[in-house]
């Protein structure tokens, strides 16, 4: 039985708890062995995170010891996935330039704040994580990221969308959800999903249930091929908490 560790809390207005729940069930339905924790001192043990198959962070604006990063950072390169959502993931410690590196980009704004109305357009990719699934619109925060170059878009959406300081620069299309590796571990992220209600959306639910799969599925075929994982273990000037 695959397993699967999902670690929710940090700032309640993006309904962690039941995001996790969200998540939980659609593990759960796929045969998943799934641990829910509201504690980050779930990523303590990293012979135990090693042992998963999947890793979902739900955890926003919060601050987290460089050693549990550390910890999440070597069981990933070793072939377990990570996967997650919106500030969940993405922007879960602002002052650890580790996780962001690992995760692959960090929100920095949501000109409109909750409530934009936007396009959700899935890239013209091979990628079987968006085969099928049509352009969608939500209305929700509408996130501006700093992006990874390394990552492999799979969605994007249009900014400028409302006025900001952001608007008299050319059109950008922002990434909405994408993946990247992680030594020999496979990350995916979706920005969208500011609350319970957006993860709920048939479109954004196949999307995180894709995401989940593969990222758990890239443990197995790591072992299978004997590939090996790095042994990064961050910025000198970031071990000090």
């Amino acid at each position: 039985m695959r397993k699967a560790l999902i670690v929710w809390g940090g700032w309640d207005g993006h309904q962690p708890e039941q995001v996790a729940n969200i998540f939980r069930g659609q593990l759960e339905a796929e045969g998943f062995e799934v641990d829910v924790q509201d504690t980050l001192e779930a990523f303590r043990d990293v012979e135990y995170l090693k042992g998963l198959d999947l890793i979902i962070p739900a955890w926003t604006m919060g601050e987290i010891d460089q050693e549990l990063v550390n910890n999440v950072s070597a069981a990933v390169q070793s072939g377990v996935g990570l996967a997650g959502c919106h500030g969940g993931m993405c922007d879960s410690f602002r002052k650890n330039v580790d996780w962001q590196f690992m995760t692959g980009g960090q929100w920095v704004a949501h000109p409109g704040n909750d409530g934009v109305r936007y396009t959700v357009e899935m890239c013209n990719t091979s990628s079987p994580l968006v085969d099928g699934i049509p352009n969608f619109e939500v209305s929700s925060e509408q996130y501006y990221l700093h992006v990874d170059p390394a990552v492999e878009v799979l969605a994007t959406t249009r900014f400028p969308t409302v006025d900001g300081p952001h608007v008299l620069n050319k059109a950008v299309d922002m990434p909405v959800a994408w993946t990247k590796r992680w030594g020999v571990g496979r990350v995916y992220y979706n920005s969208l999903g500011h609350q319970a209600n957006i993860m709920e959306i048939p479109e954004v639910m196949e999307m995180m249930h894709r995401g989940f799969l593969w990222c758990a599925d890239g443990k197995a075929i790591a072992l299978q091929s004997g590939e090996q994982g790095g042994t990064y273990t961050g910025m000198q000037d970031n071990q000090v908490n």
